[in-house]
């Protein structure tokens, strides 16, 4: 369903109604959630979640008044063949709430929330703790719906921190979820990774696209090298824009089509040139693994999870 917030502050307040409600739920995979959805008895909601993390058709008669009310106010209620739907999804992540975009996230403009995001949400606050100096400016690329930048807000109440992305859906959604948040120095700024973004930073973080989608969804679609060159691509741009003892941290997936990793090959030139110091290595040997019967990925034997981090002097 394409997303047309007509009323913001509407939507503000329907996601402080869900936490007010109690509403708790962890975003899966598409594969996951498409199997969860075919059991008996999944056909429709029978509660919030089934709304708001499921996606599923819900009667007239099932939301809360107030629930209601706030959806139509932001133009989310949807009326489908099969009964009503909402045009978003809710995520929670620790104590925070994040609206992205409902099931399946077919649109162009979908906005992504998943397990890869809390993947990487947690590898970014893990890796705080090497920080010599709090950062005073921050970028999270590729933003979607912003948890990344919110809880680097959350953690860093004085620093600037920009919520980039190219996807203007992903960015409304941002600056929703961080008045959800109550951290009104993230700043929504579109660019395509640093092109549209002035100056140098302390702290650069990304989750970048690293699957090839044939229906060219900015969330998903990484272009060229099985869908690492926006890795690549964002790993050589951001290097160059480290202030001095900044710090550059990346999650993103690469297929392996052998031993080697045709990823790392190919930024390691720019860490070279640009680094200090550097670590690489893979989280997780094997995700999405049903994207190796699609087309293009004929060649490749798994999809590897990687976590970089690069610091300059």
């Amino acid at each position: 369903m394409p997303l047309d917030i007509h009323d913001p502050d509407a939507l503000v307040q329907l996601g402080r109604a869900l936490c007010a409600h109690g509403y708790r739920f962890t975003t899966v995979t598409p594969a996951t959630h498409r199997r969860v959805n075919a059991r008996a008895g999944n056909a429709t909601a029978s509660d919030l979640r089934g709304v708001f993390g499921w996606s599923r058709p819900f009667a007239d008669t099932l939301l809360p008044p107030d629930v209601r009310t706030l959806m139509q106010r932001a133009n989310v209620l949807v009326q489908a063949t099969d009964g009503w739907r909402s045009a978003v999804r809710a995520a929670t992540l620790g104590e925070q709430l994040y609206f992205h975009s409902a099931y399946p996230a077919a649109e162009r403009d979908a906005v992504f929330f998943g397990p890869d995001t809390v993947r990487f949400v947690a590898a970014v606050l893990r890796g705080l703790a090497s920080l010599k100096t709090a950062p005073r400016r921050i970028i999270d690329i590729g933003c979607g719906a912003a948890p990344c930048a919110i809880g680097l807000a959350l953690r860093y109440p004085h620093a600037e921190v920009i919520a980039a992305d190219v996807n203007p859906s992903a960015l409304a959604l941002a600056a929703i979820n961080a008045r959800l948040a109550g951290v009104p120095h993230v700043q929504p700024c579109r660019s395509s990774l640093l092109d549209d973004v002035s100056g140098d930073f302390d702290l650069v973080v990304a989750n970048p696209p690293y699957v090839l989608d044939s229906q060219g969804r900015t969330y998903r679609d990484g272009g060229g090298l099985h869908g690492a060159q926006l890795s690549v691509d964002l790993v050589r741009a951001a290097l160059a824009r480290l202030r001095a003892g900044g710090t550059l941290m990346v999650y993103t997936g690469v297929a392996m089509t052998s031993a080697d990793d045709p990823f790392l090959q190919a930024i390691t030139p720019a860490l070279e040139r640009h680094a200090a110091s550097w670590t690489y290595g893979e989280l997780d040997p094997d995700v999405f693994g049903e994207l190796l019967a699609q087309q293009g990925y004929e060649d490749v034997e798994r999809i590897a999870a990687v976590w970089l981090v690069a610091s300059r002097a």
